[in-house]
């Protein structure tokens, strides 16, 4: 009798052995899957956090100066205006000399490169500036963290990003080309729902204005009430 009894409380000993190390078992595993869920959410949140990726401004062109191509004319017909006529004249006065002849080029290569129109682009939140010598300018509509005018015989805009980066456009391209400015606009309106654009609110609410009234005067006068 007492061996059973023995054999009973081993038994009984044995089991509640086994039962502590099934409930180790699936509790670490339950531990490691609440630590992994917990790392997940927090992960989640880090890139909720973070300001969109610096790379992705590489989208397709959305939108474009469309008088750029004519100013881009204008300019190299003055520049050819200027050299045809200071060669006609040299060379009705004093005879045509090379050296004479690379100094009227060079003058109406600096016509040319004063007279050049930037090409101006936008796509989904950026815009980009190039001119007819040197780099593409490109800023993040969507990260802009001030816009400014400047006022005088050239007016410039001003954009400045959180990466550094600026570029300088003339308001009348945004004024003639609403898709344009419609870029800008909505990158801008992200940049201040999260708090970056701090300096230039009043220069947007301004040129939107000028944009508007500019709209509905061409709407005026095709309909014939102008």
């Amino acid at each position: 009798m007492a061996r059973g009894d023995g054999r009973a409380r081993g038994d009984g000993r044995g089991f509640g052995r086994g039962r502590d190390r099934d409930q180790d078992r699936h509790g670490g595993r339950d531990g490691s899957r609440g630590r992994e869920s917990g790392d997940d959410a927090a992960r989640g949140g880090e890139r909720c956090s973070r300001p969109p990726d610096p790379v992705g401004d590489d989208g397709p062109v959305l939108a474009h100066d469309r008088r750029w191509a004519t100013d881009l004319r204008t300019a190299l017909y003055a520049a050819a205006a200027l050299l045809s006529t200071m060669l006609l004249l040299d060379a009705a006065c004093h005879g045509l000399a090379p050296l004479r002849a690379a100094a009227w080029t060079g003058l109406a290569l600096l016509l040319f490169a004063v007279l050049c129109p930037r090409r101006v682009t936008a796509g989904d939140g950026w815009l980009a500036s190039r001119g007819a010598v040197g780099r593409e300018r490109r800023v993040r509509t969507d990260l802009l963290t001030s816009v400014t005018r400047v006022h005088g015989t050239a007016p410039r805009l001003i954009l400045r990003d959180i990466l550094g980066r600026r570029v300088e456009l003339d308001p009348k391209v945004l004024t003639g080309n609403p898709l344009l400015w419609h870029e800008l606009d909505r990158g801008a309106r992200l940049s201040r729902e999260r708090g970056l654009l701090r300096n230039g609110e009043r220069e947007l609410r301004v040129l939107a204005d000028h944009i508007d009234g500019a709209g509905a005067r061409r709407l005026l006068e095709a309909a014939g009430l102008l």
